[in-house]
C-alpha cells in the first residue's frame, strides 16, 4: 500500500487525480497517463475530434465535451479530477523589452504585439510569456511569448467544468513536443548540453516551423507557411526542401531534427531530401510512425498505442522534465507555468541533490507530523485516562479510610458508653502500674539481707504485692520488712506470716537451740481473702501441672506396650 493510500485511509488525502488531454490534429482528442518511474504509458485512449487548422480552434466544443466524457468513462477515471490539456500552438514569438517594465506593462506590450496577427484581429487573445534564459544582457530582457484565443480557453474550461473536471493547466504543442523528445530520449544528444546548437523542424498542414536551439534553450523561432495540401506526390518534398534549404542557412547548427505531425509528409523521406552540414535525425509523429516512442501497458489496446503522439506524451510528463520556457494561459499576466501540483522542487541537503514534488513533500511531511504528534496525542489521550483511573482508585481508598475511621469512632463511643472507658486514664494507669512494679523490684533488690532468701514474689497491676521467703533468724526478716516499707511508701505493707519452717510439731519441739533455725515469712499489702485467693490459684496451677505430667507419663507407657 502506497503513502497516498495510507493517508487517504487516515482522511489526510484529498489529492485529485491528475489527467492529461491533448487536442492533436490528425489524431483527435487523446487521454494519457504515464508511469514516470518506468517511463511507460499506463493508460491511454483517444476519440476523433475535428480541428480547424485555419482558425486554429476546436471545430465543435460540444463534440469535445462528449469525447472527454467518453474517454473518462472508458478508462474508469473519476470526473472529479484535474486536467492539464495540450492544444495546438496558435502563435509564438520573441521580443526584447526594458528590464524596468513591470509584469502588467509587459503583458500589455505583448498583447499589443499579438493583436497584429490576423487571428487575434477577430478574437481577444490570452497571452503568456516567459523570460529567455539564454543571451540576456544590458538593460533589456528577451521574452518568449505565446497566445491563444480567450474564447477557446473559456470554452474548454466551461465544457470541462460542466463535467465536474477542474482545469489545472493549458499547454501548447511546441513545449509539449520538446518535453516529449527529452523524456523519450529521442533527442538526448541534442538536449544534453546547453552549448550544443541544433534546429528543430516541425512539419504541419499549414507549413513548417524552425526552432533554433542551444540545448534546451530556444534561441530563435521562425514559421514558414506552405499550402502543403495543394501539392501532390513528390512536389510536397521538393517544395519543403527548396524553402527549408534557404531558411536553414540563416540558422547554422550542428544538427537538424525533423518531426512531421501531418499524414501528408513523411519525416524520413524529407530527411533524405534535405542536404545540410551536420547530422539529420527525424521522427514521424503521424501514420508513417514505425515504433512507439514509449512502451505501453497491457491495458492499452494495440491499435490505440500506435496513435500516441509526442504532444500527448509531452503534456503528460508534466514538470518532471524541466524546460526554461513555461506558459500558463489560465492567468494572462503570469509566467509561473502550468499549475501542476506535481511540479518537482529542487532540494539540496549537504552534498546530496534531489527533486521532490510538492505532493510527495506534503505526504512525507504529513507522515512525519503523524509520527511526531502521535506520542503527544497518545499522552494527551492516555494521561487523562490513567489519571482518571488512579483518581478513582484514590477516591475509593479515601472512602474506605473514612469508613474505617467512622467505625473506629463508633466503637470508641460505644465502648465509652458501656464501660466509661477513658483512654487517657487507662494510659496513666498502665504507666503507673509499671512504675509501681519497677519500684517494687528495685526495693526488693536493695532490701534483701545476706541470710534471707526470697522464694516467691508477685506484683499485680493494681499495685498489690505478695512476697514469701526464708531466713535463719527473725532479725533479718524484720530488717527486710522495714526496708521494704521505707522503699514502698503508701503501699501499706504488712508482715502477714512469720513462723518456723517445719513439717510437724515434733520436729519443732526437737529443734536444737544451738543450731540456726529456719524461718519462713510472707510480706504483703493484700487482704487475707486476696492472699487466700492467690494461694488457691497457685495450688490449682500446680495440680494442673502434676495432672498433665501424669497423663504424659501414662501415654508414654502405653506406647511402649
Amino acid at each position: 500500500m502506497d503513502l497516498n493510500s495510507i493517508l487517504s485511509q487516515l482522511g489526510l488525502g484529498g489529492k485529485k487525480d491528475l489527467v492529461y488531454l491533448s487536442v492533436t490534429p490528425g489524431v483527435g482528442l487523446e487521454l494519457i497517463q504515464l508511469d514516470i518511474g518506468t517511463k511507460s504509458v499506463k493508460n491511454y485512449s483517444y476519440r476523433p475530434l475535428e480541428y480547424n487548422e485555419s482558425l486554429r480552434e476546436i471545430s465543435n466544443i460540444e463534440e469535445f465535451k462528449n469525447a472527454v466524457s467518453e474517454l473518462f468513462n472508458e478508462l474508469k477515471i473519476s470526473m472529479h479530477s484535474s486536467v492539464v490539456i495540450n492544444i495546438p500552438m496558435v502563435l509564438f514569438g520573441s521580443k526584447e523589452l526594458p528590464l524596468l517594465l513591470a509584469d502588467d506593462a509587459v503583458t500589455e506590450a505583448l498583447t499589443s504585439e499579438v493583436e497584429q496577427s490576423y487571428i487575434f484581429k477577430r478574437y481577444e487573445p490570452v497571452v503568456s510569456w516567459s523570460d529567455a534564459s539564454y543571451g540576456q544582457s544590458g538593460d533589456m530582457r528577451k521574452l518568449y511569448y505565446s497566445a491563444v484565443q480567450k474564447n477557446t480557453v473559456d470554452d474548454i474550461k466551461n465544457a470541462l467544468g460542466e463535467l465536474g473536471i477542474t482545469v489545472a493547466g493549458i499547454e501548447v504543442s511546441l513545449i509539449s513536443l520538446l518535453k516529449a523528445l527529452a523524456f523519450t530520449g529521442l533527442a538526448d544528444d541534442e538536449l544534453k548540453s546547453n552549448n550544443y546548437s541544433w534546429n528543430l523542424m516541425i512539419i504541419n498542414q499549414n507549413g513548417y516551423s524552425i526552432s533554433s536551439m542551444m540545448g534546451k534553450n530556444i534561441v530563435d523561432y521562425y514559421e514558414e507557411p506552405l499550402a502543403i495540401k495543394s501539392f501532390e506526390g513528390d512536389e510536397i518534398y521538393n517544395a519543403i526542401n527548396a524553402s527549408a534549404q534557404i531558411t536553414l542557412m540563416s540558422y547554422p547548427a550542428n544538427s537538424l531534427f525533423i518531426v512531421s505531425t501531418t499524414n501528408l509528409v513523411s519525416a524520413e523521406l524529407l530527411a533524405n531530401r534535405i542536404h545540410i552540414e551536420g547530422g539529420i535525425k527525424y521522427y514521424d509523429n503521424n501514420d508513417f510512425k514505425r515504433d512507439n516512442p514509449l512502451p505501453v501497458s497491457l491495458e492499452v489496446l494495440e491499435d490505440n498505442a500506435h496513435k500516441i503522439s509526442l504532444e500527448a506524451i509531452g503534456v503528460a510528463v508534466g514538470n518532471n522534465v524541466g524546460f526554461p520556457i513555461k506558459f500558463n494561459f489560465l492567468s494572462s499576466s503570469s509566467e509561473s507555468g502550468i499549475e501542476d501540483p506535481d511540479e518537482p522542487v529542487h532540494v539540496e541537503l549537504g552534498s546530496k541533490e534531489f527533486d521532490i514534488s510538492p505532493n510527495a513533500a506534503r505526504n512525507i511531511s504529513l507522515l512525519f507530523s503523524l509520527i511526531i504528534v502521535a506520542p503527544f496525542l497518545a499522552l494527551f489521550i492516555g494521561v487523562p485516562m490513567v489519571a482518571n483511573k488512579k483518581q478513582a482508585q484514590l477516591d475509593e481508598l479515601n472512602s474506605k479510610i473514612e469508613q474505617v475511621n467512622s467505625e473506629i469512632k463508633r466503637l470508641e463511643e460505644e465502648q465509652n458508653k458501656l464501660n466509661n472507658f477513658d483512654v487517657n486514664a487507662e494510659i496513666k494507669k498502665v504507666l503507673g502500674t509499671n512504675r509501681s512494679k519497677l519500684i517494687a523490684y528495685s526495693a526488693l533488690g536493695e532490701s534483701v539481707p545476706k541470710k534471707l532468701w526470697i522464694t516467691y514474689f508477685v506484683a499485680k497491676d493494681d499495685g498489690k504485692f505478695d512476697i514469701k521467703g526464708d531466713s535463719e533468724n527473725v532479725e533479718d526478716i524484720y530488717t527486710f520488712f522495714k526496708n521494704m516499707k521505707d522503699s514502698l511508701i503508701d503501699t501499706k505493707l504488712r508482715l502477714h506470716k512469720l513462723q518456723l519452717k517445719t513439717n510437724s510439731i515434733d520436729e519443732a519441739v526437737t529443734i536444737d537451740p544451738n543450731q540456726p533455725a529456719d524461718y519462713e515469712f510472707e510480706v504483703t499489702n493484700m487482704s487475707d481473702s486476696e492472699v487466700s485467693a492467690l494461694q488457691q490459684d497457685k495450688d490449682d496451677a500446680k495440680a494442673d501441672d502434676e495432672k498433665g505430667a501424669k497423663n504424659a507419663k501414662s501415654k508414654k507407657t502405653t506406647n511402649k506396650k
